[in-house]
């Protein structure tokens, strides 16, 4: 996340970042209530979207490798590796779901640690609770997906779900620094 206090003397950039973390804020709360209440069509959703950025990602490996050098055997490794487990993803979406709980787990402890790190730059601001509490948030979903290894048929609701509750919290958490963006513009005019 962006610390908007850095735009504070750029009334211009500040009345951008405003209306744009107010919009995205908006999409990520509307996102986020699909997950809570449609967990297995975030779910699905995720695990396609992760099958086919690993194909498509394959597939420009594949491309880049022929173009720099045809002879690079590590280039066509990493192309194959991408491009097989994209279509598996794709063509079987639960074990890919279960890699994607575990990949999850850890991209949540990660942002936690962001979050907190935002929450004490902007702590003399009015909304670092939230941050700090979208932190918090952040680091218990971190958790409950390591613990829910032993049991890969949770995963299905549990991706939906938690990414759910987390892009919820992220645009409530935009929409406070909106707000606050808001307050800097007007006490700038």
């Amino acid at each position: 996340m962006v610390n908007y206090r850095i735009f504070e003397n750029n009334q211009e950039l500040l009345e951008k970042f405003r209306k744009y973390a107010k919009a995205y804020g908006v999409i990520f709360i509307l996102l986020g209530l699909v997950g809570i209440f449609f967990p297995g069509i975030m779910s699905l959703t995720t695990t396609l979207f992760f099958g086919w950025l690993l194909l498509f990602s394959g597939i420009l490996a594949g491309v880049h490798t022929w173009q720099a050098n045809k002879g690079d055997w590590l280039g066509w490794f990493k192309t194959l590796v991408l491009v097989v487990s994209g279509a598996l993803i794709l063509l079987n979406p639960f074990p890919g779901l279960v890699a994607i709980g575990i990949l999850f787990g850890a991209y949540f402890l990660v942002d936690a640690a962001a979050d907190f790190a935002l929450a004490f730059r902007i702590r003399p601001d009015a909304s670092w609770w939230i941050a700090l509490l979208n932190g918090v948030l952040s680091l218990g979903i971190g958790i409950f997906f390591l613990m829910a290894l032993h049991n890969p048929v949770q995963m299905i609701w549990l991706v939906g779900v938690l990414v759910g509750i987390s892009l919820f919290f992220d645009g409530v958490m935009l929409l406070s620094m909106s707000s606050s963006a808001g307050k800097l513009t007007n006490s700038g005019k």
